[in-house]
């Protein structure tokens, strides 16, 4: 599944509605850059537009949205000089992954725009990849050494394919959730040794299994 992105509105922190245009602006050629990465879904504009001049819970719009990171972001101008900021967030988590403040003079409105646009794209690109890398090998390792040791065991345990390795393998992988409550590959052995009581036909409710790997699994 492709890294998914919003770019939501900036806010204007100048407090002058005129100026909107600029922060609109801002954030509509963010979504076009960032829509040419092939890697990346990027959510359209009218989708998280409607996001603008609301208070907004990243996590909730990660949800409605349907993206593991969202891009947020500032305008504020006093004079001939512009103030833009910018952070990359991890939906789920909350997790500012990074962020950027640009103060510009404002002699040319469009070239600091493009400017801004061009570098934090540049940023964005690599930040998410480090971010993707990181949240891939996490889904296969675990930082608890006493977790992926017992997840090891469980695996060849669950592997001799029998009722009794089975249940045993389910009581090691349940450790290493007990030791490590984010360890990916844990709830993904548990999901199997349910999914291997339902179609083996072991204990006296495999539909009820089949629920439970289900639960697991997701």
């Amino acid at each position: 599944m492709l890294p998914s992105i919003a770019v939501l509105p900036f806010e204007n922190m100048g407090g002058d509605p005129e100026q909107d245009y600029f922060a609109d602006g801002l954030a509509e050629d963010l979504i076009t850059e960032l829509a040419r990465f092939q890697e990346l879904r990027v959510v359209a504009r009218n989708s998280s537009f409607t996001y603008k001049g609301k208070a907004t819970n990243v996590r909730q719009v990660g949800e409605e949205l349907g993206v593991r990171y969202v891009l947020e972001g500032s305008v504020r101008k006093a004079g001939n000089r512009v103030r833009i900021t910018a952070q990359l967030i991890e939906a789920a988590s909350d997790k500012h992954l990074w962020a950027e403040r640009y103060d510009r003079d404002m002699d040319d409105l469009f070239a600091v725009q493009d400017e801004v646009t061009q570098r934090i794209v540049a940023m964005l690109a690599p930040t998410l990849e480090d971010s993707e890398r990181k949240r891939v090998r996490n889904l296969d390792r675990s930082e608890n050494l006493q977790a992926y040791d017992a997840v090891l065991c469980a695996r060849e345990k669950w592997a001799k394919f029998n009722e009794v390795d089975n249940l045993e393998a389910r009581k090691l992988y349940q450790l290493a959730i007990d030791l490590d409550p984010d360890y990916a590959r844990a709830y993904s052995g548990l999901a199997w040794t349910y999914l291997m009581e339902k179609y083996e036909r072991w204990g006296d409710a495999p539909d009820a299994a089949l629920d439970k790997a289900q639960e697991l699994a997701a």
